[in-house]
């Protein structure tokens, strides 16, 4: 049985280039400490409609938007449980998240196929659209990581919503858990229906809210089905939202009034504009990683939020992330799973910028002599 460790009040600060969560500004921390107010007040309304519509602004969608209070792991089921019927869902997987995801359809009872990739291989559009064209009845669904934290790995998620866009029976579902808010991804354009993230990653907010964009098709088909998510159902939160303003559950509202001054923050930046600097980030950390590593992620689909770095060098991992925490208080992470001392990740989203992770390159350079 696990022993209770009794939690301090003399933590050294860290400065944190973890996949998330990220470094918060601290105006975003300040916003949490508001009087508290009811979630049925004209107060909460106010809030609400502010961040939802903040958000169709800052991601340049017309789509719904729900904000939930939950992690984005909560979208995995509700977009399954919603759109997912006799059909299946195919589900390509190539690293942690997406296993993980395809599991979380096959423990909801769902029929689930898979094109298996190594870890470290980005999804290809010509495979979805291989299985999509030999599947009999058709799928209901297709799922994709866009953002695979646990390889690194950008997968080209535009490209295979072209593919499948042209089955219109079949929804595509996109997890931007570790992208959204730092990779721009035009949603209407390539046909996602529904597309969601957990707001620690690049949204750079404190974790506990999940937000999903859910086109008109994905609504509809909600409605014409018989069950679907209670919680995260679409048709409950879009109809509660379009009749109050509010959640139909109890909401953090610390964590909204948080979310409501940091898409202020975002919305000055602009989306285009914090694309770019993620670019950036990510094009440096690539670089560093070349010089004196290599890339774990299959060339031409590495991450812009996040870098896995293959450990060529042979340094011991944990010991090198205890040793920059302790001498220099910056927190980065080992690899994931199976991959933990062959790789080192290096999360470059939020509100860090190029010179922030060149302090941690140079600190890591200087632990492990390189």
């Amino acid at each position: 049985m696990t022993e209770k460790r009794e939690y301090r009040d003399d933590y050294p600060n860290k400065t944190l280039y973890l996949p998330g969560p990220t470094e918060v500004r601290e105006d975003v921390i300040e916003a949490m400490a508001e009087p508290m107010f009811g979630h049925r007040m004209d107060r909460m309304t106010d809030l609400y409609t502010t961040i939802v519509e903040d958000t169709k602004e800052f991601l340049g969608t017309d789509n719904d938007v729900i904000v939930l209070t939950a992690s984005g792991t909560e979208f995995w089921e509700a977009t399954t449980l919603n759109l997912v019927d006799d059909g299946g869902v195919l589900c390509p997987t190539s690293g942690s998240f997406s296993e993980r995801q395809a599991n979380v359809a096959e423990r909801l009872g769902k029929d689930v196929d898979r094109i298996e990739y190594e870890w470290g291989a980005a999804v290809k559009p010509e495979d979805v659209r291989e299985a999509l064209e030999a599947s009999d009845d058709g799928y209901d669904a297709v799922t994709v990581v866009m953002n695979e934290t646990s390889t690194g790995v950008r997968n080209p998620i535009e490209e295979i919503g072209d593919v499948v866009a042209d089955y219109p029976d079949t929804y595509f579902v996109v997890d931007a858990i570790s992208a959204l808010g730092g990779d721009y991804v035009d949603i209407e354009a390539h046909g996602i229906d529904a597309i969601f993230t957990s707001v620690q990653k690049a949204f750079a907010m404190p974790p506990g809210l999940a937000v999903c964009v859910v086109s008109d098709d994905a609504y509809e088909r909600e409605v014409e089905k018989d069950t679907s998510s209670w919680y995260g159902g679409f048709r409950r939160c879009i109809d509660y939202y379009d009749r109050k303003g509010q959640t139909h559950s109890t909401p953090a509202i610390p964590l909204m009034l948080a979310y409501r001054q940091q898409m202020k923050h975002m919305l000055e930046e602009t989306h285009a504009a914090r694309d770019e600097r993620h670019r950036e980030m990510a094009e440096y950390t690539r670089e560093w990683a070349r010089e004196h590593f290599d890339l774990f992620a299959e060339e031409g689909y590495e991450s812009r939020t996040v870098t896995c770095i293959e450990n060529t060098q042979g340094i011991d991992v944990a010991d090198t992330i205890e040793t920059v925490s302790e001498e220099y208080d910056m927190v980065f992470s080992n690899g994931y799973g199976d991959i933990g001392e062959e790789t080192f990740r290096i999360g470059h989203m939020g509100e860090h910028t190029v010179e922030s992770i060149e302090a941690l390159t140079d600190a890591i350079e200087d632990v492990a002599d390189l």
